[in-house]
């Protein structure tokens, strides 16, 4: 019996030590997809593929990493919103174009989008404390340019991106007028026990019973809903009931944090909505939710104006 025992303990300590290990050497593999499986590293697509007008933007990160981003204008003298968008995990900006597109002629907003150290043609290793040196340099470009409303820059973040996005705003009260928030998770701590489910007895945050005792194993916790309780600025949330990657109770939980604190924000679910095309099965209110979201928190300055939209309005805690 004593020697069975002993068996069995040395078997399950061989089995976290072996789960250690993975997550040490690993986990940026697990956490970060740069390339689609049966696809390249490069842009299989550029703006111009959408007639759109687009500026190549490189900018430098503060730790001296060489990123790629693309600028894009409806048109030369739009002054309206600018759209700083931080894209989902998979992949890279050029899979995003299709949705940007129809973002800017819906909106009427110039759209900043930003390839991640290691996505599309940026150099270096994705990690968390590196991608937000990556979305500082983003944003600190754009509070450069003199050919926008520096006034009116709003941070869109999907899923990863919103993890991204969120503490970008947090970081930068003066810098950025309001947050959109799509299909985020709480924190990857909680994802790992949603992808991989035997790691909820050892790795999680919000959702996670377990004891949590390999979390200080994780490099990129992206603790979002911590994050999220801290912003000061309006923050829209938009979320994907079909969402079959991160569980829609996720973003149930960002937005019951941030409006304990923030009066300034904006719930909306979109019923048939999945991971990456809630804005497609959205439709017309999805992006009326943004519009208004903008209209009341991206203003216009006194004295200028921009082009007028008709759409209707959504509710506070509008469903679909």
């Amino acid at each position: 019996m004593v020697s069975y025992m002993n068996v069995l303990l040395y078997g399950v300590g061989g089995i976290v030590v072996a789960g250690m290990a993975l997550l040490v050497a690993f986990q940026e593999r697990l956490v970060y997809v740069p390339v689609l499986p049966g696809l390249t590293k490069s842009y299989a697509l550029t703006p111009s593929r959408f007639c759109l007008t687009y500026e190549d933007v490189w900018l430098t990160s503060s730790d001296g990493v060489r990123l790629h981003s693309w600028f894009i204008k409806l048109f030369p003298d739009c002054r309206g919103p600018t759209i700083l968008f931080f894209q989902e995990n998979a992949g890279n900006i050029a899979h995003r174009l299709e949705m940007i597109r129809i973002m800017l002629q819906r909106l009427q907003c110039n759209v900043f989008m930003l390839s991640y150290r290691g996505y599309g043609a940026s150099d270096g290793s994705p990690s968390q404390h590196g991608i937000i040196r990556d979305a500082q340099a983003a944003l600190d470009h754009l509070h450069s340019r003199d050919d926008i409303d520096t006034s009116r820059i709003v941070v869109f973040g999907r899923s990863l991106g919103g993890a991204v996005g969120a503490v970008l705003t947090k970081n930068n009260p003066d810098k950025v007028a309001a947050l959109i928030l799509e299909n985020t998770f709480t924190s990857i701590l909680d994802m790992a026990g949603v992808l991989l489910p035997f790691l909820k007895w050892f790795i999680g945050k919000s959702t996670s019973k377990g004891p949590k005792i390999l979390n200080f194993l994780v490099r990129s916790p992206w603790n979002t809903i911590d994050v999220v309780g801290e912003i000061k600025q309006p923050i829209l949330f938009l979320s994907g009931l079909q969402d079959e990657m991160v569980p829609p109770i996720h973003m149930q939980l960002l937005y019951a944090k941030a409006a304990a604190r923030n009066k300034n924000c904006l719930f909306v679910e979109f019923q048939n909505g999945m991971h990456m095309d809630t804005w497609l099965a959205g439709g017309d209110r999805y992006w009326r939710s943004i519009q208004l979201f903008l209209e009341q928190h991206a203003k216009v300055k006194k004295g200028e104006s921009e082009p007028s939209q008709k759409d209707e309005t959504p509710s506070d805690t509008e469903t679909s």
